[in-house]
């Protein structure tokens, strides 16, 4: 033990000063309180305490006790986390101060395949006992963070929206005149053809170079459609032409459109995730799971 690093003590103690009995199904670790020179019976839940909790019960006991901790037999200190179960299945040294207790816990008969199943299924009721005493808390915590989400979420999208409006209005307004600007040119040819036909030449001349128009608008749609990969459908081209106004603007005023997509989904998801929870707080039904989207 004098060669352990981070372990160093004066005394070990035999066994026979640190003992483990079973009473009632629970074991009763009982030691000597160094200060207080008087012997003390600790009943410990395996099931439920940890290393960490017993040791601070026992500096509880004794405020004389600066240190408190417990190795395992090859010299490894065995966690605060660690289940009072889990520690009672080994022998394990307990060090109080400046002394180490060699501890051999006494070896439980193996339970019977019926009242290990009775175990289990106690474990599994006060598992479920529990969940049920603190879900309560839990959707409520989760409910707050959740509202508090949104409202940080949406105060990062004011500004953007408030810009995505004015840049909206002026891209809808550019197609809009685009649009009219078309019709104006189109009304012209028209105009034009007329004027050549009847005033001007006869149809007879004019014959062939309206069947030219025509060829090369035909050519106009299917270039369209070699760039784009649809069909030249009024809608779906005034779309386009609108998305195009509208990224040009975007990039001109620093609008940071993935930016502002990555806050909606957030937005959308958090607020998801708020409704599912509310459901079930408000109907007393068991909470759904919310999965986190990639």
């Amino acid at each position: 033990w004098s060669g352990w690093e981070g372990a160093p003590y004066s005394t070990l103690v035999p066994s026979d000063e640190v003992t483990i009995n079973y009473r009632h199904g629970l074991p009763v670790i009982t030691l000597m309180l160094p200060t207080r020179s008087e012997r003390c019976q600790f009943t410990v839940k395996p099931v439920v305490t940890t290393v960490g909790a017993f040791l601070q019960d026992v500096q509880r006991e004794d405020k004389g006790i600066e240190r408190a901790e417990v190795f395992a037999t090859d010299g490894s200190k065995v966690s605060d986390a660690t289940l009072m179960e889990v520690l009672l299945m080994n022998d394990f040294k307990l060090v109080i101060n400046n002394t180490a207790y060699s501890v051999s816990p006494p070896v439980k008969d193996k339970l019977s395949s019926e009242h290990a199943t009775e175990m289990e299924d106690i474990k599994s009721l006060v598992h479920r006992l529990f969940v049920a005493l603190h879900v309560e808390d839990h959707q409520i915590r989760k409910e707050r963070e959740l509202l508090q989400k949104v409202d940080d979420l949406k105060g990062e999208l004011l500004p953007l929206e408030q810009m995505k409006a004015r840049i909206m209005d002026s891209a809808d307004a550019k197609t809009s005149r685009l649009l009219w600007v078309g019709l104006a040119l189109m009304s012209t040819q028209g105009g034009a053809l007329a004027w050549l036909t009847w005033w001007v030449y006869s149809w007879d001349i004019m014959e062939p170079v309206t069947y030219f128009i025509t060829y090369g608008s035909a050519m106009a749609f299917y270039a369209y459609f070699v760039l784009t990969k649809q069909d030249y459908i009024y809608p779906h081209a005034k779309d386009r032409q609108f998305l195009h106004y509208f990224h040009r603007k975007s990039k001109k005023q620093h609008f940071n459109v993935e930016r502002y997509n990555k806050l909606k989904d957030d937005l959308a998801e958090a607020e998801e995730s708020l409704r599912r929870l509310r459901q079930p707080l408000h109907l007393r039904l068991p909470i759904q799971e919310i999965s986190d989207k990639d």
